[in-house]
């Protein structure tokens, strides 16, 4: 067997989910742009306001999984970390703040395989004044795969901190 070189070998885009998986997005749910360079590329991340909680979700597409085709427990790591904050700018009547992790809890109960649409809401439990303390859940396919917990600093606020709707989704 021979493998590839790396002179040899085009590096691989990430862009490799199929047209269909990209259109396979639950009704009511709009691409979000949340965080910085790290999600974009990572993403796309979907959102819902359903009234009274922030539904986030994505497609699990090729590019996130590990070698046995289910989700890697980094990208679920990595969602669980937006998960909280993004639920505290719509469901907490705080200010609009930077959210830098402190401390985050993940338990993975379950696998979230190709083609499966993980979807996660999350509770501020309390602020004091300088953190704010969450926890989560997140499903795939209606299963729940992961059960978060994170303290995360309250940082600067973003822009002059009264954007309620800061991804459109009212």
């Amino acid at each position: 067997m021979t493998l590839p070189s790396a002179h040899n070998t085009a590096p691989r885009a990430f862009d490799d989910v199929s047209p269909q998986a990209a259109l396979d997005i639950p009704d009511g749910f709009r691409a979000v742009k949340v965080g910085g360079p790290f999600i974009t590329h990572n993403g796309p991340l979907y959102g819902k306001w359903d009234g009274i909680r922030l539904l986030l979700g994505f497609r699990v597409e090729e590019r996130h999984t590990n070698p046995l085709k289910i989700c890697h427990g980094g990208m679920m790591a990595a969602f669980a970390d937006m998960l909280i904050p993004v639920a505290a700018m719509y469901q907490h009547t705080m200010e609009r703040r930077f959210l830098p992790t402190i401390s985050l809890q993940v338990d993975y109960m379950g696998a979230s395989p190709l083609g499966a649409w993980v979807q996660g809401e999350a509770d501020v439990l309390k602020t004091t004044r300088n953190m704010l303390f969450g926890q989560g859940l997140v499903s795939a396919d209606g299963q729940p795969v992961l059960r978060v917990s994170g303290i995360f600093k309250l940082g600067p606020l973003i822009g002059d901190g009264k954007a309620s709707d800061p991804m459109g989704l009212k």
